[in-house]
């Protein structure tokens, strides 16, 4: 898949996330399947963080410095340390959006990008700026996921009907 292919994948994201996460009650975005799961304020939360701090800052490092350590980000930790449980569920979603859209706009200025520069990452070895944009959209892709399972199981729970008839998850 070629970079531009990518990037306007990410852009079309857009689309799916505002179909998934617009227009939901505190009940819906509060609701989690378990206490150690996520409910989609937290995933909201994290895509917001993630799109800034993660994906764009890693991948900006990779095509202009290749050395040294890359931003720091720790996903999982940011969880508790950042209060995502306490943010505002509609100010969160309009962030991840308009960081979405610089994110858009930054990657298609890209221009003479070599998308071949290599970082490599103490833990996981040599990663190429291609390499952090096909994971970009791969996350998207994962948190689509498991966005759909999570209001899957909302409506199981919330509806008290068998969902067996829709076929198998």
């Amino acid at each position: 898949m070629t970079t531009e292919k990518i990037i306007k994948e990410l852009h079309n994201n857009i689309g799916a996330f505002e179909s998934l996460l617009k227009g939901l009650s505190q009940e819906e975005y509060m609701w989690k399947l378990a206490p150690d799961k996520w409910c989609l304020l937290e995933i909201v939360c994290h895509l917001y963080d993630e799109e800034r701090e993660d994906f764009r800052a890693r991948l900006n490092h990779v095509l202009e410095n290749r050395e040294g350590a890359l931003p720091p980000a720790n996903p999982v930790a940011w969880v508790l340390e950042r209060k995502y449980i306490q943010k505002n569920y509609s100010e969160m979603l309009d962030n991840f959006f308009k960081e979405r859209e610089l994110t858009i706009k930054w990657l298609e200025s890209l221009s003479d990008a070599n998308w071949n520069n290599v970082h490599n990452h103490p833990k996981v070895g040599p990663i190429s700026a291609k390499m952090f944009l096909v994971n970009w959209l791969a996350h998207d892709y994962l948190h689509i996921r498991q966005i759909v399972k999570l209001k899957f199981d909302y409506l199981s729970k919330t509806t008290n009907e068998k969902l067996d008839y829709a076929g198998t998850w």
